[in-house]
């Protein structure tokens, strides 16, 4: 039973392995401000309303990665000829967001340390409510 565990442990995490990084690229805080730098970038906020709300990256669209209707959001609301740059709390559903919007098309980039990240770092942040 300990070597079934063992085989199956190992087959989950080449699985994950795999699965992570497909088709967008993670990156630090240093090269994500670069990035959204060049005002062509789009910078989409995947947390939720009230996270947003108590503060986010200047310029960012709000869309819920955790809601059900987030791909046909991003669909109607962004287009895949820009890059899309973005980010959650964390950097967990991000990655999320990152795995769906990816093979839609979308030119991915996603801030590997989160919202947490970005203002440990002590980037600006803003409180101003999505239009």
């Amino acid at each position: 039973m300990k070597k079934l565990l063992v085989i199956f442990a190992a087959l989950v995490c080449g699985a994950v392995a795999m699965a992570q990084n497909v088709g967008y690229r993670s990156v630090g805080v240093e090269e994500f401000a670069a990035i959204i730098a060049d005002t062509s970038v789009v910078r989409l906020d995947v947390r939720t309303a009230k996270e947003y709300g108590e503060g986010h990256i200047a310029g960012a669209v709000n869309i819920d990665v955790l809601q059900q209707t987030f791909a046909a959001e991003v669909e109607q609301k962004l287009s895949t000829k820009k890059t899309v740059a973005l980010y959650c709390r964390s950097g967990r559903r991000s990655k999320t967001a990152a795995s769906i919007l990816a093979p839609m098309g979308y030119q991915v980039v996603e801030l590997s340390s989160g919202y947490a990240g970005w203002t440990a770092a002590g980037k600006k942040v803003t409180k101003q409510q999505q239009l």
